[in-house]
């Protein structure tokens, strides 16, 4: 199940990029995805019960995925999060070879199209040469705060195969 959530917030990030207008945003490091485990607050300073004013601080310059009622991930302005709602936020990020990638930046420079972008990190090919992990974090709001956080990873290395099953019936 966290796999589905997880290979779902990847093909969202993708489908989100591609919708993208052109303007660049900062990339979060390696450690911005470490939670506290005895807080769950983040390297940021957010935790269960902030608000939407406590997360824009911290993360309102980044790209926000968000999903509301259990709809598809899209990209939102900050000002048109439905906070009250029964929503969910991600923060994700693909790192190869170590380092945050910009995906638009990326794909440009390997001459790919972002649909082809999972394809291509999860090949063979590519994976013998480097190393992809995608990191996110979810935030769960409900009633304007924070009721949930999660980090999370997916290796490609370790994981390849399971995410190209995916790829190949696209």
């Amino acid at each position: 199940m966290k796999r589905m959530i997880a290979l779902s917030a990847v093909f969202c990030l993708i489908a989100g990029l591609m919708t993208g207008c052109g303007k660049s945003t900062p990339l979060l490091s390696a450690v911005d995805y470490e939670l506290n485990p005895m807080t769950n607050e983040t390297n940021k300073g957010v935790s269960i019960g902030d608000t939407p004013e406590d997360f824009l601080a911290a993360y309102g310059e980044y790209k926000i995925f968000t999903s509301v009622d259990g709809q598809d991930y899209q990209v939102l302005p900050t000002e048109e999060i439905p906070f009250d709602s029964a929503a969910v936020t991600l923060l994700p990020t693909f790192f190869i070879d170590g380092l945050p990638v910009d995906t638009d930046a990326f794909c440009e420079e390997n001459e790919i199209e972002k649909t082809s972008l999972l394809s291509f990190l999860s090949s063979d090919d590519y994976l013998n040469s480097h190393t992809v992990v995608y990191y996110y974090l979810l935030f769960t709001w409900e009633k304007g705060v924070i009721t949930d956080i999660r980090s999370s990873y997916m290796d490609y290395n370790e994981d390849a195969s399971y995410y190209q099953s995916f790829t190949e019936t696209d």
